[in-house]
Parts: structure tokens; C-alpha cells; sequence
């Protein structure tokens, strides 16, 4: 049964979909430009390789303090920069904050 307010089927997706692929196709890629297998990116993290294949796989849900470690074993970094976000504030107006992170619309 889907989540309330949440539309899942064969024709919907989560937007965020996108951004895990991108992610789990950065960490196989990487894995395999290192000439590591599955096993050995998941001993030098300290994760399983369930772990390691449930990530390079897409799932949506994985704890972040493993993917961190993932990340680090391949030299690669989590960055956290500014984006396209949409923040509800009280009383229903809705902030957009473009690419530099200034609030546009809304109430000031």
C-alpha cells in the first residue's frame, strides 16, 4: 500500500530517482576504474557487500554513515552546494532559492 499523499506504480517515480543513479553509477564506475571487486571496496569500508551492491544498484534508502566510508574507500567526496530547493514556510507561502542561494518570492 502506498505512503499517504505519495503516488507509486510503474509510471511514477520519486524525483530524487535521478540523483541516486547518478551516485550509484559514480561509485561502480569508480570501483571498477580501481580494478576493486565488490568485496574489496566492502572489507576496506567496513560495510557488507550486500551493502555495497544494494548501493550500486540504486536503492533510495541507505545509511548515509556507510556511503560515506564507501565514498572514502574510492577517493571519492559527498559535496553539499547549493541547488534548486522549494522551502514551505509558515502561512503557506512558498521560497524558491535559485542556484546562489537567495530566496526569491515569498514573503520577505
Amino acid at each position: 500500500m502506498a505512503e499517504k499523499g505519495r503516488e507509486t506504480g510503474p509510471t511514477t517515480e520519486r524525483p530524487d530517482r535521478e540523483r541516486v543513479r547518478e551516485l550509484a553509477a559514480a561509485v561502480r564506475r569508480r570501483r571498477e576504474e580501481l580494478g576493486l571487486r565488490q568485496a574489496d571496496v566492502a572489507d576496506l569500508a567496513g560495510c557488507s557487500e550486500r551493502f555495497l551492491h544494494t548501493l550500486e544498484h540504486g536503492k533510495t534508502s541507505v545509511r548515509l554513515d556507510k556511503v560515506l566510508d564507501v565514498l572514502e574507500v574510492l577517493g571519492l567526496a559527498l559535496a553539499v552546494v547549493p541547488g534548486h530547493g522549494r522551502i514551505e514556510l509558515p502561512g503557506g507561502d512558498v521560497s524558491h532559492e535559485g542556484e546562489d542561494g537567495a530566496r526569491e518570492g515569498g514573503t520577505p
